[in-house]
């Protein structure tokens, strides 16, 4: 009897697909199955297809493929739909690739199989297939938590946590290569030194996992008599394990096998094409993972190395101050960019001396921004060193930038700042030649942002120079916190012949002083303002005790778990370099720091009237735990009157101090305004339509007492408010 005869007695028919004409070759049991007239009949692919269900349709060439890449058989089940787009039979296809260079031919059968569904109503329902959405399920979640991964070590946390639908296997172990042997990458379900006779073979050893090194063809073992058949050098490693079967699956990244992921179970596996092909796609996803994570982990180790190389080591405590700083690159690339920080011991000086401290941004987040970091911080310590005042320091500093922005443009700027001893040339790292580099993001100049602080540790006053970086904020002792507004001048490299004017201010015992770059501030969809005030929150709650934690809690605040808590209003949620220096006066009691007045200084210049805005934000900050809203308000209004009027009516700067000091029961605003005129003021009797005159008066009205000093050079008007006994504050 004919072969097609014994096949079609058992309901089963013969096909072939032939993969290089696009044919496809029934018998007449095949096309019966197939809802076609019972005689052999030859169709072209998108005939044949028609008859399938199109998510079926889809899924045999994935199988098909797994197929002919391991040599094995091609097995699947497929819907056969009607004319009308009913399911009419389900089958089940079983066939053999033949491989011809390039392409290949599939010969095969295919047999109607009987898939009973719960309420079925007759041959006409389709089937459910809640394997296969539970496979679609699993694929998904492995591939998001795997692409999540980090690190080699999650990489391999999540492998060994995934659960495969129907066949979970209980040990793992991932093979790599180094040179001509095998290592152990690491492993899950196995003791502590278990990995001891598998790592350093060499990759002729007659081992699984060795042989899918070498050949890049996954190798199934079903059972432990097919392993020991075909492996019986190596059995007695694995026999110890008591496993019931083995899958060795190729790790290929960019057509390159490297290394071997072995999936081991304790009960016995077919190993069907499903299977196979879930453990396919697992394989692709954690070859993927573990080569992001390998890129990663080299990336992490160079920036290391980079800021090790590039950030100072702020050394033994210096008496009298505390200091504590961070760093954090961006989470893109190589995680360097140009941020920096610096402390510098200043030569001269007497008593404890003095140090400058300094904090700056370089435009870009790459390997040059990086480099004009490194030359920028060592011309700037070069120049310090030097002697030279703050002002001087950023000046001769964005000399030297616009000279390296000079030679990055391939031209020559009409003047260039001579670089001192030590700093590096213009031309270097940071610089390409020519050109260039004049089509990157930034483009081929880069500017600076950077402040300037020079401390003397005697008495504490602050020396600030600015080139358009955010400003310096202070923790007063009571836990008050004040941005102090500086005077500045442009970006580092933009203009070599800016001036960059010093804003002086006193940092008192136990007062904290942080300066930071706008990454510390924008990050998670912040603006500078409200950055600042998710900024300010922290440093409120902080006891001052220590600076080291505080420094921690900043860069959680922004980059911890609970960071996403605190984004920002902007859609826009990039990250940014992050650099934050904070540095503390000692003080020498609890008492002193609670008695010590909360004092706020700034100064007005003729050219900057808007900065009236900035005074009354001063001093309403200054109040922010004052207990009568009413009085906040009030003097809020009289200090925006008092430097109107000196730069309406004097020619020179309106210089504001205001402060509050601890009384018995209360606390008392004393704020002065002081000008350069000899001039005292006098009241004025304005009319019902006058525009002005009014200021004296309205101080009579509000303020507990007022008045105008002589003060050798000029003059400072003054007034006072005290507080209602119920106000806790500082006296409490």
């Amino acid at each position: 009897m004919r072969t097609e005869d014994v096949l079609a007695a058992v309901a089963t028919g013969l096909w072939s697909w032939d993969n290089a004409s696009g044919t496809v070759t029934l018998d007449a049991e095949a096309a019966r199955l197939l809802g076609l007239p019972a005689e052999p009949v030859r169709l072209t692919e998108a005939q044949v297809r028609s008859r399938f269900h199109p998510v079926d349709w889809n899924e045999i060439d994935g199988v098909v493929n797994l197929a002919v890449a391991e040599g094995t058989l091609a097995e699947a089940r497929l819907r056969i739909m009607d004319e009308h787009g009913r399911v009419i039979r389900t089958v089940r296809s079983r066939s053999k690739p033949l491989v011809e260079g390039r392409d290949y031919r599939l010969i095969g059968t295919i047999q109607e199989v009987a898939e009973p569904q719960p309420g079925a109503s007759g041959p006409h329902t389709p089937i459910t297939g809640d394997w296969r959405r539970s496979r679609e399920a699993f694929l998904l979640d492995a591939g998001r938590a795997l692409a999540e991964a980090r690190s080699t070590a999650e990489v391999l946390r999540v492998a060994a946590s995934l659960s495969m639908p129907g066949f979970s296997p209980d040990g793992l172990a991932v093979f790599g290569m180094s040179g001509e042997r095998l290592t152990v990458i690491g492993h899950h379900g196995h003791g502590e030194g278990d990995e001891g006779p598998f790592t350093s073979m060499t990759l002729d050893t007659d081992y699984p996992a060795a042989e899918v090194v070498r050949t890049g063809r996954a190798i199934y073992l079903p059972s432990p008599e097919e392993y020991a058949r075909r492996y019986p050098m190596t059995w007695p490693l694995a026999q110890r394990f008591e496993r019931r079967s083995w899958a060795f699956v190729p790790l290929v990244v960019a057509g390159r096998t490297m290394g071997t992921w072995m999936a081991a179970f304790k009960h016995p596996v077919a190993f069907t094409p499903d299977e196979r092909s879930v453990l396919t796609t697992v394989a692709r996803m954690l070859a993927q993972a573990l080569a992001r994570a390998g890129v990663a982990e080299s990336e992490r180790e160079l920036s290391l190395g980079l800021q090790r190389t590039m950030m100072p080591v702020l050394g033994p405590g210096i008496p009298g101050i505390r200091v504590a700083a961070r760093y954090v690159p961006t989470g893109g690339g190589l995680q360097v960019g140009g941020d920096w920080y610096d402390l510098i011991r200043l030569p001269g000086g007497s008593g404890a001396g003095r140090i400058a401290l300094v904090i700056g941004d370089v435009q870009g987040h790459d390997v040059r921004a990086a480099g004009l970091m490194g030359q920028l911080r060592i011309a700037l310590r070069a120049y310090a060193s030097e002697g030279h005042r703050p002002d001087a320091v950023l000046s001769r500093a964005s000399r030297f930038l616009a000279g390296i922005n000079d030679g990055a443009d391939g031209a020559h700027g009409p003047r260039r700042e001579r670089a001192p001893a030590g700093a590096p040339a213009g031309g270097s790292a940071g610089a390409p030649a020519g050109g260039s580099d004049a089509e990157d993001a930034y483009g081929g100049a880069r500017f600076a942002t950077c402040l300037y602080l020079e401390v003397d540790l005697d008495t504490g006053t602050v020396d600030i120079a600015r080139a358009g970086h955010p400003d310096p904020a202070v923790r007063m002792t009571d836990g008050t916190v004040l941005l102090r507004p500086t005077a500045g001048g442009l970006p580092l490299g933009i203009d070599p012949d800016s001036d960059y004017p010093t804003t002086r201010l006193t940092l008192q015992p136990g007062e904290t002083l942080m300066i930071c770059t706008d990454g510390l501030l924008e990050t998670g969809g912040h603006d500078l303002d409200s950055g600042w005030e998710r900024i300010r929150r922290l440093l409120e709650a902080d006891d001052g005790e220590d600076l080291e934690a505080l420094a921690d809690r900043l860069v959680e605040a922004v980059h911890g778990p609970g960071s996403h808590h605190t984004t920002g209003p902007l859609a826009d949620r990039r990250e940014d370099d992050i650099a934050v220096l904070l540095l503390s006066r000692q003080a020498t009691g609890r008492a002193a720091l609670r008695e010590a007045p909360r004092r706020t200084m700034m100064t007005v210049a003729q050219a900057e009237p808007e900065r009236i805005a900035t005074a009354r934000e001063q001093v309403r900050q200054l109040l922010h735990d004052w207990n009568d809203p009413d009085q906040v308000d009030s003097a809020v209004l009289m200090v925006s009157e008092m430097v109107t009027n000196v730069l309406v009516h004097t020619d020179g700067d309106a210089l504001l101090l205001a402060e509050v000091v601890c009384r018995e029961d209360s606390r008392r605003l004393r704020v002065e305004v002081a000008d350069a005129s000899d001039e005292l003021p006098h009241k004025r009797h304005p009319g019902e339509m006058a525009s002005s005159g009014r200021g004296l008066i309205l101080m009579e009205l509000l303020a507990r007492s007022w008045g105008a000093d002589p003060r050798g050079e000029g003059k400072a008007i003054w007034f006072e408010l005290d507080e209602p006994p119920s106000g806790d504050g500082c006296c409490a």
